[in-house]
């Protein structure tokens, strides 16, 4: 009797209350996730949950800086709210200015009198004009205000070696010269942390349409040339593929010539490279729409995420072979979803509302960076507000945070945490011709001891009960979930999705979670 009650209590249970029955699903399935604590992996590094700020639409001005005399409020020109948002998710890093906007920017632009900086046109996005208010000083001191490490993208398509060791002396050097000098005239007077240092953004397209070879050599060139004090350890990361582009483009083949000729086997001077990828139709097709999609728009886009784990393997197994110790890491700081951009909005602005959808493909791309630890030691969100898979959205005085943002905050006790393989039972969701896994799982010893648990159900329809061999006294987290696929926070109903209190059930000691449709979960077990 005992086991009767206890099997109704698995299947009957409902553990996110109303939350979960709002969310009641046609049929229930079930898989079984096996977690071997035996293994654990590379820690996850903090900078995989990095964000990216490029001048791209309002991504910049109005969504962090809207200068000292706005009336929105804001600490020396930064959005007040925006500030405490990204305080509140601990972001370890941004990447900054650009994208293909650092391509044609000359960082003198940016500097001095912010009266007297030149105005710019920004081809790449829009053309509209950029008066250069944000430029080296706004950006160091923001990332020093949200107590985010800075990563500066450098421009080898058009700015010389020389030009770009100029940069970094300026922000870096704490010596009685010239730049230095000049920087303290201009209001800093110690030197910045310059953690990161790109040579280069997008090589192989908007950085210079170079072949592989070229783009290698051209790594090397600037590599000898430019850098920072030798105390301040900074990393220079070569511009490196993108897996959207395979017509034009071959990432494999890029990888293999940025490792062959710049790689530990050549000298040793490539300490991290660079790969992009956006959840999007191949070879830049035809975009789905943000809102107001279909269940086969649901069911490819989770698709075109999961092919990120398919590429990502390409590329450490050609980094493996070049780079057996690895010493290079590999970054993925360009990531995320790219749709139609909102009707009415300013044409190359890439402003796109964001969903549950869009926080499945956020938890979906953490769990694949959480099985490469050893090779992934950074990954950027495109990007951090109001372009393309923004956490956070303004309009003017108005701000909201969106379901990824939602994701981002309830993945961070995974930072710096110890992963440890997750195998599930080969339960699948289905339609049409795509198959994807049922259920997505990583598992990770957090720094405060607990075992944390994320847990993401692809099916729209479908709840399912998914059962673990992880043993513990009580399971306790959140959840982001809806009973509709486009389920989004606007500026009239900012809270309309908000993550919800969650608790997984311990039958015969075992750790069991009733999983809702569309739900993405993470759980700490006690």
């Amino acid at each position: 009797m005992k086991k009767l009650a206890t099997a109704m209590l698995v299947t009957g249970l409902i553990a996110a209350g109303a939350a979960i029955a709002q969310n009641a699903a046609p049929s229930q399935a079930s898989v079984d996730v096996t977690v071997d604590l035996s293994k654990p992996g590379a820690p996850i590094a903090r900078q995989i949950y990095g964000h990216f700020a490029e001048h791209l639409g309002r991504g910049i001005y109005e969504g962090i800086w809207v200068g000292t005399d706005s009336k929105i409020p804001n600490i020396r020109g930064y959005r007040t709210d925006v500030v405490n948002a990204l305080k509140r998710l601990e972001v370890p890093v941004i990447r900054w200015p650009g994208g293909c906007f650092a391509d044609l920017y000359d960082w003198r632009d940016g500097i001095g009198p912010r009266a007297q900086r030149p105005t710019r046109i920004n081809v790449h996005w829009g053309g509209v004009t950029d008066n250069n208010a944000f430029g080296t000083h706004e950006f160091m001191d923001f990332a020093e205000l949200v107590g985010a490490e800075a990563y500066v993208s450098g421009n080898i398509g058009s700015l010389t070696p020389y030009e770009m060791g100029q940069w970094v002396e300026y922000i870096t050097s704490a010596e009685n010269a010239t730049l230095a000098n000049e920087r303290r005239k201009n209001g800093r007077d110690k030197p910045w942390k310059l953690k990161y240092w790109g040579l280069g953004n997008e090589t192989w397209g908007c950085g210079g349409n170079m072949r592989p070879e070229t783009a290698a050599a051209e790594n090397a060139r600037y590599t000898a040339f430019v850098n920072a004090p030798r105390e301040m350890g900074m990393i220079k990361v070569a511009s490196g593929a993108s897996g959207n582009l395979d017509k034009w483009h071959d990432y494999k083949a890029f990888t293999e010539e940025m490792m062959k000729n710049g790689g530990p086997t050549f000298g040793g001077h490539m300490e991290a490279l660079s790969y992009h990828y956006y959840a999007m139709p191949p070879d830049l097709g035809p975009k789905d729409v943000a809102t107001g999609f279909t269940e086969e728009g649901w069911a490819k886009q989770l698709h075109y995420t999961l092919d990120l784990d398919r590429q990502l393997k390409d590329v450490i197994a050609i980094m493996d072979r070049h780079d057996p110790k690895k010493q290079t890491a590999l970054y993925v700081d360009e990531w995320g979803t790219w749709y139609q951009q909102e009707k009415g909005s300013t044409p190359g602005f890439l402003y796109q509302q964001n969903t549950l959808r869009d926080a499945q493909v956020a938890a979906l791309s953490f769990n694949i960076f959480h099985r490469y630890t050893d090779r992934i030691k950074m990954a950027n969100i495109a990007q951090m507000i109001n372009v393309l898979q923004a956490i956070i959205l303004t309009d003017k005085e108005k701000m909201i945070l969106t379901p990824t943002y939602h994701a981002f905050d309830m993945y961070r006790p995974f930072m710096e945490a110890t992963p440890y393989p997750a195998e599930v039972s080969k339960a699948q969701y289905r339609f049409g011709s795509i198959a994807l896994p049922l259920i997505d799982v990583s598992a990770a010893r957090g720094k405060d001891g607990k075992l944390y648990l994320a847990i993401v159900n692809t099916d729209p329809k479908r709840a399912v009960t998914v059962r673990t061999n992880v043993a513990g006294k009580a399971a306790r987290g959140q959840i982001l979930v809806s009973d509709r696929m486009d389920a989004h926070n606007s500026f009239d109903k900012p809270s309309a999705l908000a993550p919800k209190p969650f608790t997984g059930l311990i039958v015969d000691g075992k750790l069991v979670v009733q999983m809702p449709a569309m739900g993405v979960a993470v759980l700490a077990v006690d």
